[in-house]
């Protein structure tokens, strides 16, 4: 079974205009905490992972899964 945790932090930050330096500020970690996270090189704890959904005002699977997320492009293709 993988370890990974799949992330939508860089698709949120980017839609709502959010540098990796502000959100580490918002959230109290290094900025190089959120690459490393946006890259799958580190997992958040859970209580990050909480603080970060909060952030984005989303619920904490819309920003973590344990699967992969489908990728934008292909949600928009037609079947």
């Amino acid at each position: 079974m993988s370890e990974s945790v799949h992330n939508r932090i860089a698709l949120l930050r980017a839609e709502q205009g959010v540098s990796r330096r502000a959100l580490a500020d918002e959230l109290g970690v290094h900025y190089q905490t959120v690459g490393y996270l946006e890259r799958g090189e580190y997992n958040p704890s859970l209580h990050l992972a909480l603080r970060i959904a909060d952030f984005f005002g989303v619920p904490v699977e819309v920003v973590f899964s344990t699967e992969p997320f489908p990728r934008v492009s292909d949600q928009s293709r037609p079947a």
